[in-house]
């Protein structure tokens, strides 16, 4: 591949996921963060020709890609700049607050010629892209019944994701990475239930809860549980999948072990949410490796900015049906009708 210069924004522990894997792409990366933590981290990398910047201008200047690694609130401004300016974009998940801010966003990268990635990282997984593959496939016959669950601490340490005007909350900023899949394997989404419970407010603390669940019917028949969950602060890191049809069963457990675990008393060592791996390939490299591919003219990559769009769409509409406790019917889009 040519070797790309990514402008790579934020300095959290998203963009500290992202820049090894840049490193190990060839990029020639430049950082920029308005909170002082984008020379300490280019410091850290400095051997592999790692930088910072104090503008945005000074960025763009610099790169043919820009990374966006920032809280959900700051992606759209920050994408329409990138785009403004000749630039493809791979723009952490959610692409946006609303679906008519993620649209605009796609919409002006198609007009600039640009790509549009968002990061939905979990697509990457192995175990989720083998589940995706068997579907493909007809391993379990079309899908009826799908059940995804998500678990972790509650991100306290970023007093943005506790405000859901900041971050969408839990269904938006969690659990859109479920929503996605299900959209992606049973197909368009035409009604969402969902539900809220706990605290999912500014000021949130160690100890605090927040649960959401959400019902999808898709326009194929399917139904699709899912499930988030923001608990205590040793709350083992955790996802499920079970997709069912009438060939077969699929399904996986991160946590998949014999005997008796203790989930969660409480209390650990402060964390930032970032689950470990052991894989022998970090998620975040494939997924950023075909990016690239794809900015050298390679194949698209398995996520689109339409894919974004949607899943947004869903997240909005599930929070929607969680203030009012009613059931949100979603039309299917132009694109997806065609």
């Amino acid at each position: 591949m040519t070797r790309l210069d990514v402008g790579l924004i934020g300095a959290g522990g998203i963009a500290r996921a992202h820049l090894p894997a840049w490193i190990e792409l060839g990029a020639r990366v430049t950082i920029l963060s308005t909170d002082g933590n984008a020379e300490k981290l280019a410091a850290k990398y400095a051997e592999s020709g790692v930088t910072a910047t104090h503008s945005m201008a000074g960025l763009l200047d610099r790169s043919t890609v820009v990374d966006i690694c920032t809280p959900t609130f700051t992606h759209r401004e920050l994408t329409l700049d990138a785009i403004a300016a000749g630039k493809h974009v791979i723009c952490e998940k959610p692409l946006a607050l609303t679906a008519p801010e993620a649209a605009e966003m796609a919409d002006a990268a198609e007009a600039a010629g640009v790509l549009l990635f968002p990061a939905h990282v979990v697509r990457y997984f192995p175990a989720y892209a083998a589940m995706a593959e068997s579907v493909g496939k007809g391993a379990v016959g079309t899908p009826a019944v799908l059940r995804f669950t998500r678990s972790g601490a509650y991100p306290v340490w970023a007093p943005w994701f506790c405000d859901p005007a900041l971050s969408g909350g839990i269904l938006m900023d969690q659990m859109i990475h479920d929503l996605d899949l299900a959209r992606m394997l049973a197909g368009e989404v035409v009604r969402v239930h969902a539900k809220l419970r706990g605290r999912q407010e500014p000021g949130a603390k160690p100890g605090d809860v927040a649960v959401g669940t959400a019902v999808l019917t898709h326009a194929s028949g399917a139904i699709s549980h899912v499930l988030g969950v923001w608990g205590l602060p040793d709350l083992q890191f955790r996802t499920t999948f079970r997709v069912a049809g009438p060939d077969g069963i699929l399904e996986h457990d991160s946590t998949a072990l014999p005997g008796f675990r203790i989930l969660a008393q409480g209390t650990r060592p402060p964390g930032e949410g970032i689950p470990r791996s052991p894989m022998t390939e970090s998620p975040y490299l494939t997924e950023l490796r075909e990016f690239a591919r794809a900015v050298d003219g390679g194949p698209a990559p398995r996520v689109t900015a339409r894919d974004g769009v949607e899943a947004v769409r869903i997240a909005a509409a599930a929070a929607a049906s969680a203030r009012t406790g009613e059931s949100v019917e979603l039309k299917i889009s132009e694109e997806a009708a065609r």
